[in-house]
């Protein structure tokens, strides 16, 4: 059994919560809150059926998305921390854990949320909530948890010190502050560093994750040496002590969305557990520069956010063949035959980025003619100039997720991108740089097996045609931030497969059209989503 702590601070006071998330005795479940007896009863029976392993995954899946929804990759990082399960030699654990993870999306146990259009974040049932949770006074959490490890999740505005957790044994520690959470009071400064030094004394933690800006991160962090996860999105942070390398235990250093350029202490390539760096997708929200010698961490899977410019990274990443997902910013035509060379090394890869130089717009990224993508690639994602559609590309078959983002492409993409078999989600974003699209955009049976499709344009008027028999998998179209797109295609409505139109935000009076005299177009289509705004 583990105890789980919520605390909440809000109008200048504090409000806690308790609870115990309960073993696999009934008798601890609580009565169904609305819920018919019958679902309660499955959900129960299921539960219960779960082996031990897979119930303690879900039930740390509970705390991690008790906030809001998190994407797949993190929930396995965040159990992989929490070492639920043992590490047997030769084994990934990172793809065993999706096994559960996917097990348990399955059982509609933890279920897919739809956000930026990707079936790429979960949560856990509210009827799990309903039914494994007690709560607990204050005194009652105290007594119990003297001897057991607790999880806690804090939602705080960095004012006051954290609570007193110097009796409790934390191992994970979810805090997101009061900027995050888009608090109303006018402190928006993020934690201070005398409230991080407090959290940075708590002697127990496996798993340190903060959303949200910090004044700093001290260098006491290096003496939390048990340290396996440690999450810092959004911190806004402009450096990194040198005492990280004190962690000889970390797994995964997580610090995406922090808007500054960083070096990585050259004390961390010693961290021989070292399995996921993740930075940026986007130079424009941060990267990292990595010390001579970053290629001796063998045991990299995920690096993400590295600053490739003067060509001494793509260098480094010659010798990391083991790499499953790379992300690399300031991309150009001075490194990229090195950048290429090492790509072509990593034969696990499974999803790549490649982000071009960034002023105050995107550069061209580099043609890398001679690129011949490692099979097993399933994500790709490019960010910056196009002159066309690379034909490497047209090579990725198991290629199951696809961005180009500011590409401004003046042709249509999609002569190559249609024929690719098992395509399903294709974000264009500022990446087709035209007034109107007709039927050409897809041909009958482009895109077989494509299931949502973003377009996000500064120029699209119109699209004016969709035929028959095009997008014949497609259940998800979204347009983001299309300001002067005046009309729908005709032929929608063929679309059988379709379930979702999102149009966010909704200009040019399309949403009354749509509701009336164009009403046809949308007839099949179960949910509209949009954000009406007046021209």
């Amino acid at each position: 059994m583990s105890l789980f702590f919520f605390s909440r601070k809000s109008d200048n006071r504090s409000e806690y919560y308790f609870a115990q998330i309960p073993t696999t005795n009934s008798s601890h479940f609580n009565q169904n809150k609305g819920e018919s007896s019958s679902t309660s009863s499955v959900f129960v029976s299921n539960y219960e059926k779960l082996p031990d392993l897979v119930k303690a995954c879900l039930n740390y899946c509970s705390i991690i998305t008790f906030r809001y929804p998190v994407d797949k990759a993190k929930i396995v990082r965040l159990v992989l921390a929490a070492s639920i399960l043992l590490e047997n030699p030769g084994e990934i654990m990172e793809d065993i854990i999706e096994k559960i993870i996917e097990d348990l999306i399955g059982l509609k146990m933890l279920l897919v949320e739809d956000v930026y259009h990707e079936a790429n974040e979960v949560k856990v049932s509210e009827l799990y909530y309903q039914m494994f949770l007690v709560e607990l006074n204050e005194q009652e959490f105290v007594n119990k948890a003297a001897n057991l490890p607790v999880h806690a999740v804090i939602e705080d505005d960095g004012k006051d010190n954290p609570p007193d957790f110097k009796h409790l044994q934390i191992q994970s520690l979810f805090l997101i502050t009061a900027d995050r959470r888009g608090s109303s009071n006018g402190s928006l400064q993020g934690l201070s560093c005398s409230y991080m030094e407090a959290i940075c004394s708590m002697e127990h933690l496996w798993v340190l994750d903060l959303d949200g800006k910090i004044e700093c991160l001290p260098d006491r962090v290096g003496d939390v040496v048990h340290l396996k996860y440690l999450g810092l999105f959004c911190s806004d942070l402009d450096n990194l002590p040198r005492t990280l390398g004190n962690l000889q235990e970390l797994q995964t250093f997580d610090m995406r969305s922090s808007c500054f350029e960083h070096i990585l202490p050259i004390e961390m390539l010693n961290l021989q557990h070292l399995r996921h760096i993740l930075v940026s997708h986007s130079t424009k929200n941060g990267e990292i520069k990595v010390p001579k010698g970053f290629g001796r961490l063998f045991n990299l899977q995920t690096c993400e956010g590295v600053y490739a410019g003067g060509g001494a990274a793509a260098t480094e990443l010659c010798t990391l063949t083991q790499l499953k997902k790379l992300g690399v910013n300031r991309v150009s035509d001075d490194h990229s035959s090195e950048l290429v060379a090492a790509m072509m090394k990593m034969t696990k890869l499974i999803s790549l980025s490649l982000d071009a130089e960034y002023e105050d717009d995107y550069t061209l990224l580099p043609e890398m003619e001679e690129f011949a993508p490692p099979p097993f690639i399933r994500e790709l994602h490019l960010s910056g100039g196009l002159v066309e559609i690379p034909n490497w590309i047209a090579s990725m078959e198991n290629l199951t997720t696809l961005s180009l983002l500011e590409s401004r492409l003046l042709e249509n993409p999609n002569s190559v991108l249609e024929r690719l078999p098992n395509l399903k989600h294709f974000t264009l974003w500022r990446a087709y740089e035209v007034k109107y699209i007709g039927k050409e955009f897809c041909k009958v049976g482009g895109f077989p097996k494509l299931e949502t499709l973003t377009i996000a344009s500064d120029t699209l008027v119109e699209w004016s045609e969709v035929v028959e028999g095009a997008f014949p998998s497609l259940r998800h179209l979204c347009f983001r931030n299309c300001m002067k797109l005046k009309f729908l295609p005709e032929g929608l409505d063929n679309i059988s497969t379709l379930q979702v139109l999102t149009l966010l935000p909704a200009y040019n009076d399309i949403i009354r059209r749509l509701k009336g005299e164009e009403f046809y177009k949308i007839q099949n289509i179960s949910t509209l989503k949009f954000l009406e705004l007046s021209p």
